[in-house]
């Protein structure tokens, strides 16, 4: 058996494999609410095989939708619909995790496939109005884009608690993992880096200050989080910017995040400034998840231009990070998991290991068939 498809265990959980597919945006949700797409679109990941299926970003505050079309978590309404979903992953085997996030200064945009900018025309004339955006102080993402509003201490403490509000619908959901969202440039990540992060009272400045309201959020989180299930933190790990965050910078923000229970940090990089000059190549981000395992001694996802099963294997053989996440391959090849179980053992066997019970006499007649046409 490949180290890829070793079991993991966290906590309370153990997930099937060292897979996991990373939370993905889809922007196919109406005031919130998850639904047969999601429910369809996440399933697939589950029956093909992968360890861990993460529902993407959802929102703790109407506010902290980045589109009109996100997935929420500020209401009771959004639990059945995420219910529904969580129990079919498990249901197939998967072990069922969520993001929960606000996207801060990034909010109150268009759709990717509308443009991505600031709200046009054609979402006013349909009545998809922007609303306030915030964040640590008042300095836009972009040129064009909503001046934020700098959040009080006091509405920092609001928007604590819806994390934590969000958590207990995660839990009355029925999910398995929680994931924090202090990456990509939304509302915590911008409170990490030094680049949006001018703040001279207690939650800015230096950079224990700068991580201050970070941690507690993720403080508050895991206390409400039950003891037996893991919770993780993506980050990103390097800005891409000179100034900016950098890795000795995680890895101390790992430590932190360690010794508050924090169980494994997701590793990802990127998403504060569009001028960031990111050297694409395949998993051109593992070096950051390894030296965030190695030096603040906690569990990793690695992420970036995974799509190889032998690259995935060989950064796990090699204890370069515990996991591997895949976003856009996945979406490409929903079974990529089942068909890197098979490559990386000699080819899989004819039971088709891995594969969902209802499948497994289809492949079966399939093979013989194939065998058939090449034996005539």
């Amino acid at each position: 058996m490949s180290k890829l498809f070793e079991p993991l265990t966290l906590r309370g959980v153990t997930i099937r494999n060292r897979t996991m597919v990373a939370p993905m945006c889809m922007y196919e949700a109406k005031d919130g609410l998850a639904n047969d797409f999601h429910l369809v679109h996440l399933g697939r990941y589950a029956l093909g095989g992968w360890g861990l299926v993460m529902m993407e970003a959802s929102a703790v505050e109407q506010r902290g939708r980045i589109t009109h079309g996100d997935v929420g978590i500020w209401s009771d309404d959004h639990i059945e619909p995420l219910r529904r979903i969580a129990s079919f992953l498990k249901a197939q085997g998967a072990v069922a995790g969520i993001q929960l996030g606000h996207a801060g200064r990034k909010a109150s945009v268009q759709r990717p496939y509308e443009g991505d900018g600031p709200l046009g025309s054609a979402q006013l004339a349909k009545g998809e109005l922007p609303w306030e955006v915030v964040g640590p102080g008042t300095t836009p993402f972009d040129e064009g884009w909503i001046t934020p509003h700098a959040l009080a201490v006091s509405e920092l403490q609001d928007i604590k608690q819806s994390f934590c509000d969000a958590v207990l619908r995660a839990q009355a959901a029925g999910f398995d993992v929680i994931e924090l969202h202090a990456a990509h440039g939304y509302l915590l990540h911008s409170f990490l880096s030094p680049l949006t992060n001018k703040r001279e009272d207690k939650y800015g400045g230096d950079r224990d200050d700068r991580f201050r309201f970070p941690l507690e959020v993720a403080a508050a989180m895991r206390n409400l989080w039950p003891s037996d299930l893991p919770m993780f933190v993506r980050v990103s790990a390097t800005d891409w910017v000179d100034g900016g965050i950098q890795v000795d910078d995680t890895v101390e923000f790992a430590k932190a995040l360690r010794e508050i229970g924090i169980d494994l940090m997701d590793c990802s990089t990127g998403g504060l400034t569009p001028r960031a000059q990111v050297p694409l190549s395949f998993g051109f981000q593992v070096p950051f998840a390894e030296s965030v395992k190695r030096e603040a001694n906690i569990p990793t996802s690695a992420v970036g231009l995974i799509t190889d099963p032998q690259l995935a294997e060989q950064i796990i053989t090699e204890g370069k990070a515990d996991m591997i996440a895949v976003a856009r391959e996945a979406l490409a090849n929903p079974n990529w998991a089942l068909n890197a179980l098979s490559a990386l053992n000699e080819g899989g066997n004819s039971e088709f290991d891995g594969w969902p019970r209802a499948y497994k006499i289809w492949l079966a007649k399939r093979e013989r068939a194939l065998q058939s046409i090449a034996n005539a």
